[in-house]
């Protein structure tokens, strides 16, 4: 059962009570990541990330580590285009303790300046990895294809220019704008009490710093080729379509459009590039949604002299499925997954806090399970064929990164 709680301040607090296990998960999920940001200061949501577990005013970045592997606990962090989180799963007994130090890093952060010296040389070196793996990167070029200048076109780390401006000041100063109340959502997964939000309103229930900064201007997809000239033993091809929005009435018939093209083993993809042709040992689709836009992107790498075959292998495997639909043996598979998926989630409270804190920040509402079970059922081969159609039209971005200036399909 899912308790839902506003404190006076606007923090909202969403706790759902699973007695049958022995762990809690906590996250404080804010609504903002790099869509927020701005050419200048692009990639401050994710170092700001970092600098929480730097040391706070009476726990040093050393005893923030410490106090949780001495529980047997853990705790992480993650940045996205609209939201940021600060999560931790312990055991049910020390919850109390887990709520205590998120919410000291929460409030408390020094930002010290040898701190920030040694965390930007981090976060350099965080870059120059992703710039090395080739499959993760052509993602970011998509982007970028896709929105332009568009802020939802920016890369989630920054880059080392703006990595080099960011001091203790501009930290708290994007804080004062984005971590506001009415932009938090506290969410709570596991065996613990109800009673449990009253200690979460004590810490965060008093605060108050205005209300949040953000509003989105919706972005156009643009339809833009770009290649990325690099020393790779692969050629890394990216293609983005026109998607749906989050909360979208379509959004399950898109859930099973995407499994049969490209998310699973048995996918169109999979055995048209992989199994039938061998061309690729990596090809999958999947679909990102966001507050009023969407992306369905499709991946594929393979040997730069087949990169031409594996372009033509996806637009074939595109066609088939806008011509012919999908089958009512893959509607069946594709719904039995999503529910087995969404069974097995139900085991982790991780997962159960992760769903209900952004179903909180992002919708606002919570779908009990024979709702969701509903919503799967009514999906049909008539609504999916038909978004197969709208979906993969002439109109789409493309990403290259290869050891050649190349785009496929161009003449």
């Amino acid at each position: 059962m899912i308790k839902r709680y506003t404190c006076q301040n606007g923090v909202r607090i969403v706790l759902e009570n699973i007695p049958t296990v022995r762990s809690v998960a906590i996250g404080i999920w804010i609504g903002t990541g790099s869509r927020s940001e701005t050419p200048e200061n692009n990639g401050i949501s994710h170092f700001l990330e970092h600098m929480f577990f730097k040391g706070t005013k009476t726990r040093t970045a050393r005893e923030i580590a410490e106090s949780f592997d001495s529980i047997g606990g853990q705790v992480n962090a993650f940045t996205s285009k609209e939201y940021t989180c600060y999560y931790a799963k312990v055991l049910d007994e020390h919850a109390p303790f887990a709520l205590d130090v998120l919410s000291d890093m929460f409030f408390h952060s020094t930002f010290d300046e040898e701190e920030l010296k040694k965390e930007k040389n981090v976060v350099y070196e965080e870059i120059k990895m992703y710039e090395d793996t080739p499959d993760d990167i052509v993602h970011d070029l998509l982007s970028r294809a896709t929105y332009g200048s568009h802020s939802l076109g920016y890369p989630i780390l920054g880059t080392e220019e703006t990595l080099d401006t960011f001091n203790g000041d501009s930290l708290r100063g994007y804080m004062n704008e984005f971590y506001t109340p009415d932009n938090i959502v506290i969410s709570v997964a596991g065996n613990v009490p109800e009673s449990f939000i009253q200690e979460i309103e004590k810490k965060f229930g008093a605060y108050e710093t205005g209300h949040s900064k953000t509003s989105y201007n919706a972005p156009a997809f643009l339809s833009e080729k770009l290649n990325k000239k690099k020393d790779t033993e692969q050629a890394h091809l990216c293609l983005g379509f026109n998607g749906l929005q989050v909360g979208h009435e379509d959004i399950y018939n898109l859930i099973v459009l995407n499994n049969v093209l490209g998310g699973s083993m048995s996918s169109r993809l999979f055995q048209d590039v992989r199994e039938q042709k061998g061309l690729a040992y990596s090809v999958f689709s999947y679909h990102s949604s966001f507050a009023d836009s969407g992306m369905m992107t499709i991946y594929g790498g393979t040997a730069v002299k087949q990169l031409d075959v594996l372009y033509n292998t996806v637009q074939d495997t595109l066609a088939t499925l806008k011509a012919e639909g999908i089958t009512s043996k893959e509607l069946q598979n594709s719904k039995e997954q999503m529910k087995g998926n969404l069974m097995l989630s139900l085991e982790s409270t991780n997962s159960r806090m992760s769903r209900n804190g952004k179903n909180e920040l992002l919708l606002g509402r919570h779908r009990t399970l024979d709702e969701i079970i509903e919503k799967v059922n009514e999906v049909n081969i008539e609504a999916v064929n038909q978004l197969a159609v709208d979906t993969f039209t002439d109109e789409f971005s493309m990403a290259v990164i290869s050891p050649e200036e190349t785009i496929p399909g161009k003449k």
